[in-house]
């Protein structure tokens, strides 16, 4: 039998651990989608965990970026953020064309909240794989997002 190439067999390597990313993240956000407080959807608490974590106001387009999502996404759920009373929308003081999203007291509320319900759900995740070999994979998975980032 003949030894592979080593491309074709990072080829492969990298095949396997992107089916098995995309698996996981469908199979989370199904899993976390569910136990979300009523009303609330996955894009609403990124956003909501995303300001709450910065701890300073962001412009639509800067989420936008920072989600890797279209400015008219970002829009539609900001839209239904600050109808929720989650998030306040300010104009630019310094140009009129530009809007800062901050955070609301209720919004931090939410956030909390929903942070409160999905924390079990991953921490049995972590407890079942184990903390240690969980903590080890952080940083590959920062590196391999950061890497990604900076190719797009």
């Amino acid at each position: 039998m003949t030894e592979r190439p080593a491309s074709e067999r990072n080829e492969d390597i990298a095949v396997a651990l992107f089916g098995e990313l995309f698996m996981a993240d469908q199979l989370a956000r199904n899993r976390i989608s569910k136990v979300l407080p009523k009303g609330m959807e996955l894009s609403h608490f990124g956003v909501l965990n995303h300001l709450a974590r910065v701890g300073d106001e962001r412009s639509p387009a800067q989420l936008a970026r920072a989600f890797h999502v279209t400015r008219g996404a970002m829009t539609n759920t900001l839209t239904r953020l600050e109808w929720a009373g989650h998030v306040h929308i300010r104009p630019d003081w310094d140009d009129a064309r530009r809007k800062f999203v901050a955070i609301s007291p209720s919004g931090r509320a939410a956030r909390d909240a929903a942070v409160q319900a999905v924390a079990p759900l991953i921490a049995e995740v972590v407890q079942a794989l184990g903390a240690d070999r969980v903590r080890a994979l952080i940083p590959v998975l920062r590196e391999m997002r950061t890497r990604l980032e900076d190719d797009g």
